[in-house]
């Protein structure tokens, strides 16, 4: 152990001295050894040059002192788990400002330091770095390089190993990787999304994150009464919005609330609500048909570029989606065309709750594409009720953005279901816009799947005096089939 110290040691000093060769002999020419990262770690103490890749982001802080300080994680073939990189500036924008994980990035005189488990210190003195793109490309110059860097005549090659290697290996775990159209209950993975809001309450967190996408859309218990007294809530606890950050919302993709109860370096950079980030090991789960995401105690955040490649794919993903007006609806009801509903105003654009929500004006009109996921009331003898102009009806509404009460008006009861009809066609009805199945020889089902519907919405006010905190929806116009 100690000879090999040593040889490194006499490798880093003669490569102290390469960058006054290197300004004698002309850009490029320098000669220095890069050494793979388990061949460095050999050498504690000693200062290095390491050709790797970049798998981890971290975030721009100051130190306990004057200084900026940031700190990367980077792997290579010998150390596919990789090792920590600690960086020191005066300035902020003198950090490296990595594009995308899977960049390269090379690093002259580093030390490789010891406290409790191994890592990378970059001294602003004497240590220099060159950042490259990671993507297969001809192109071979850094973006990124700090003031004292020099390159070597290498440097191309090992670049082009680099990329030829990451190519076959991309840094972090992508079978583990999974968007929200593709969530999966109780599993651990990691997920790519943008940052929209933090909220805090007595020690617990909330993260609004989007990644354009839908949540897969839930089945429910076939308990018809309970849910009668009971309606599905609106939202998680907790989980409220007020309007002027609700207005900030995409439109169209679910916005996943993920809580935890511990908090994060990175909150304060995430609080601005203009940052991708990678949450790895997370899980969910679904409360009352609605997805939660989870930090477990191995979660980690990592901060991503804009211009990192899977931040690049889902923005590319997400245009793609909005360009389209059929692609723009539920993902879930896509292959599944809805045939169980009629409406007044079938060559009217397709309007997402969350469009609704945050609309301008509190009164407006609008066709939407929903799921009936509760009712309110839905006995037989009460619906009667409802025909005769005694009882309005409350639906339960959601589309991937948003979860809304809707009203049948008393005036408008015959009209929705068709005219007036007899308890048990009423109760087939219901049964049909709730997703309860018919009773089979195993008997009662267990589970309900809302069908997706076309239905016309009208917001209005119950007082002027508080016209957005008084907003109603009615539906009219909608008339569910036989």
């Amino acid at each position: 152990m100690e000879e090999a110290a040593a040889r490194e040691r006499k490798r880093a000093r003669e490569g102290d001295a390469a960058p006054s060769a290197a300004a004698a002999a002309g850009a490029g020419k320098a000669q220095y050894v890069y050494l793979p990262i388990a061949d460095a770690l050999k050498a504690p103490g000693a200062r290095v040059f390491l050709f790797a890749a970049v798998s981890e982001i971290g975030a721009a802080v100051r130190s306990r002192g004057t200084d900026f300080t940031l700190t990367l994680r980077i792997v290579d073939q010998s150390r596919p788990a990789g090792i920590s990189v600690t960086f020191f500036a005066d300035n902020a924008a003198l950090l490296p400002c990595v594009k995308s994980s899977g960049d390269v990035i090379s690093l002259h005189n580093v030390v490789i330091t010891m406290h409790g488990e191994f890592f990378v210190s970059f001294n602003k003195k004497f240590s220099s770095f060159a950042l490259f793109e990671g993507k297969v490309s001809t192109q071979c110059s850094p973006y990124q390089t700090s003031t004292k860097y020099h390159g070597t005549i290498h440097d191309n090659e090992l670049l082009t190993q680099m990329r030829t290697w990451l190519a076959y290996n991309p840094p972090g775990l992508k079978d583990l990787e999974l968007q929200l159209r593709s969530l999966k209950s109780d599993t651990t993975f990691d997920l790519v999304c943008k940052v929209l809001h933090v909220y805090e309450n007595n020690g617990e967190w909330i993260f609004y994150v989007w990644d354009g996408t839908d949540t897969p859309a839930a089945e429910f218990q076939a308990i018809l009464d309970a849910e009668a007294v009971e309606s599905s809530p609106l939202h998680l606890e907790g989980a409220t919005l007020p309007r002027e950050v609700l207005c900030t919302m995409p439109c169209v993709g679910t916005v996943l609330r993920v809580f935890t109860n511990r908090y994060l370096k990175e909150v304060f950079h995430l609080q601005k609500n203009i940052y991708w980030a990678r949450f790895c090991n997370i899980t969910c789960k679904q409360e009352f048909g609605i997805w939660k995401g989870i930090l477990v105690p191995s979660s980690r955040v990592r901060l991503l570029s804009h211009e990192d490649g899977s931040v690049v794919d889902r923005l590319k993903m997400y245009d793609s989606r909005i360009a389209n007006q059929v692609y723009r609806q539920p993902m879930a009801s896509v292959p599944e065309s809805s045939n169980i509903a009629d409406v007044e105003y079938e060559a009217a654009g397709y309007t997402t709750l969350m469009e609704s929500l945050t609309h301008e004006q509190v009164t407006h009109k609008f066709k939407t594409l929903v799921r009936v996921v509760a009712a309110y009331p839905c006995r037989a003898s009460e619906l009667r009720l409802l025909l005769t102009g005694s009882y309005c009806l409350r639906l339960t509404l959601e589309d991937p953005t948003a979860r809304i009460h809707a009203y049948v008006h008393k005036d408008d009861g015959a009209k929705f279901f068709g005219g007036f009809l007899t308890a048990e066609a009423l109760i087939n009805k219901m049964k049909k816009l709730l997703g309860i199945p018919e009773e089979d020889e195993e008997g009662a089902p267990l589970t309900r799947n809302p069908p997706w519907i076309w239905c016309c919405l009208k917001s209005y006010r119950l007082d002027k005096n508080d016209p957005w905190g008084s907003r109603r929806y009615r539906i009219f116009g909608t008339e569910i089939r036989d």
